[in-house]
């Protein structure tokens, strides 16, 4: 794997930040959708997403993934259940992606947002073997202490918060010891979670009746199904034009971005929160300060040579 250009890393730079905001907007969005149910929204954005993300499969020449995957089904006893677990798994993160910002919990999955990347970390130190910094360490303690003032202060870590920061370590550590972890995995996910998502919108209905409260939808809907497709396609195209210690330090503007979007929906950080996200910003601002430290490592030492960043991209993997 070559190192990316600067050119190249400024282009990807730019496409995964446009995505966040995609992904923010999107959050934000579902507002417009309120006479929407959770479940009716998220039954149509897998429905419009599966079509988009097979025309970037076949734009990308992964098709050959999806292939893969189709003859393992026919070959491997027990991976359909686990092709099932998976879409399962994601299935419930794109619902509730969809359901907390309707219902009161926009703030609670932005948190869960905030601690992915050190409950991640977490579990690729103890089930992958993966190295882990003193600044990564630290982290993990600061967020630890936020997690500590929800349970004494607050009383409570809410599910939404856990489901996120719990839930999507789960589903990429059964992608990776599987072997589905890439964007024919994701396809694969998406499709087999076709059949529930025709049920909550055949079951919402309020679209298909044509029901004259509801004239407005069918625009809206195309718009949700536009802005997941294009979230998705500029993350997917941001990632070989980046190194993974930039991508990682990219993956904080997301839920920076999800809670300005929670606040616009009128939610608000109790005072007793308040310790929880500064504690957990810091862990963030440790971790960024830790990948700035790579970068510079990387710059001080030079560019490696093809082989040796193939030796590195291979050992960051697991």
């Amino acid at each position: 794997m070559n190192t990316p250009s600067p050119g190249n890393t400024s282009a990807g730079i730019l496409l995964n930040v446009l995505s966040s905001i995609l992904f923010a907007v999107m959050y934000a969005y579902t507002g417009l959708l309120a006479p929407l149910s959770g479940e009716e929204i998220y039954g149509w954005r897998t429905l419009l997403t599966v079509p988009c993300l097979t025309l970037l499969l076949l734009a990308t020449d992964a098709w050959d993934e999806v292939r893969s995957i189709g003859r393992r089904l026919r070959h491997e006893s027990l991976f359909w259940a686990k092709r099932l677990l998976s879409a399962f798994l994601l299935g419930i993160q794109v619902w509730l992606f969809m359901w907390a910002p309707l219902n009161g919990h926009a703030l609670d999955v932005s948190l869960g947002y905030f601690l992915l990347p050190i409950t991640a970390a977490m579990v690729g130190r103890f089930a992958f073997h993966e190295r882990i910094t003193p600044l990564q360490l630290l982290a993990c303690g600061l967020a630890g202490i936020g997690v500590i003032n929800e349970f004494t202060v607050v009383g409570r870590v809410s599910w939404p918060t856990l489901l996120v920061c719990l839930g999507y370590p789960l589903y990429f550590y059964l992608r990776r010891v599987i072997g589905t972890n890439n964007l024919g995995g994701l396809w694969c996910d998406m499709t087999l979670s076709l059949p529930l998502s025709l049920f909550f919108i055949w079951k919402g209905g309020m679209v298909l009746s044509g029901a004259d409260g509801a004239a407005h939808l069918p625009l809206l809907i195309v718009g949700l199904g536009a802005l997941s497709a294009s979230a998705l396609a500029l993350s997917a195209l941001s990632a070989p034009r980046l190194n993974l210690t930039l991508f990682g330090l990219l993956s904080y503007v997301e839920p920076v971005l999800l809670v300005l979007a929670s606040l616009l929906l009128g939610e608000s950080i109790a005072p007793s929160q308040w310790p929880t996200y500064i504690a957990i910003w810091l862990a963030i601002l440790v971790l960024i300060m830790d990948g700035i430290r790579s970068l510079l490592r990387q710059r001080w030492r030079g560019r490696p040579a093809a082989g040796e960043s193939a030796r590195a991209a291979d050992r960051d993997a697991g």
